[in-house]
């Protein structure tokens, strides 16, 4: 599982040379060249962690959001399950069971703790993921449902094509709100070892002397909470992005429905007439 950290390490120091650095750097200026150093490697494996839950969850939230509208008792049984279990369950519990609860009852020789984490982490994130893409679901005028019937879309195209478009404005806000949450949440997996942002934090803690942290413990956590603010500011701006862009999307293609209903009445009325 070691391949799966080494894949998303260039990626994590990617993302944060090219949209964090800077502002880590100002963040981050009381503190000696090494420690600025842990910090940046901190945030890298942040967003190695955040990358694969969100993914994780993404998937999830879509797959249970649907299945908790399906037509087969079963399927709605089963993503009930699932959605109330995760959302039910401690995040902190959860993450300890697969990073050393599960390894052993499958035999499991040395895990990728920052893998487990991120599985948790993303479970946890579509129990809740779930409900937000069923309520956006169903946010959706029900004569869309029924007109994609109407025109022989199978409910793959219908969700695809029909649905999930004019849902999308409804389930970005929230999601923005909950992925920031897997952020803030990251910082648990740092009680399993893995060496993300608040763990590092906490090292140079350990490690400070007088002679080169003088600016003591406040300023040291101060610069943690800054640099989860950092991120946390980031993921806001990407979704406030994408908002403006599925809204603006939206408002053309109504425009353009719009313009067509007033073809086809102009139409209707010449042939009436």
């Amino acid at each position: 599982m070691a391949f799966i950290g080494d894949f998303l390490k260039p990626i994590g120091r990617f993302l944060s040379d090219l949209l964090i650095a800077p502002a880590l750097t100002v963040v981050a200026s009381p503190l000696n060249e090494n420690q600025q150093d842990r910090v940046q490697e901190g945030v890298e494996m942040t967003l190695q962690v955040l990358g694969l839950a969100f993914g994780l969850g993404i998937l999830l939230s879509l797959v249970f959001g649907v299945a908790r509208l399906s037509e087969h008792k079963l399927v709605r049984g089963l993503a009930l399950v699932y959605v109330e279990f995760f959302r039910g369950v401690s995040s902190l519990v959860l993450l300890f069971w697969f990073a050393f609860a599960l390894p052993i009852l499958l035999g499991l020789d040395a895990p990728s703790r920052l893998l487990m984490g991120s599985i948790a982490l993303g479970m946890n994130m579509g129990g809740y993921g779930a409900e937000i893409v069923r309520g956006a679901i169903q946010s959706v005028p029900r004569g869309q449902h029924e007109a994609s019937v109407a025109i022989n879309l199978r409910a793959s195209q219908r969700i695809r094509h029909i649905i999930l478009p004019q849902a999308m404005p409804v389930i970005l806000p929230p999601m923005g709100n909950l992925t920031i949450e897997i952020l803030k949440g990251t910082a648990l997996v740092s009680l399993t070892g893995v060496s993300e942002l608040a763990f590092e934090i906490e090292k140079i803690r350990v490690n400070r002397t007088q002679a080169d942290d003088p600016i003591g413990v406040p300023l040291l956590f101060l610069v943690g909470l800054l640099s989860y603010f950092v991120l946390a500011q980031l993921i806001s701006g990407a979704y406030r992005l994408a908002e403006r862009r599925v809204n603006r999307r939206f408002e053309q293609r109504e425009g353009r429905n719009a313009i067509v209903a007033e073809r086809l009445l102009t139409a209707t009325a010449e042939v009436a007439g």
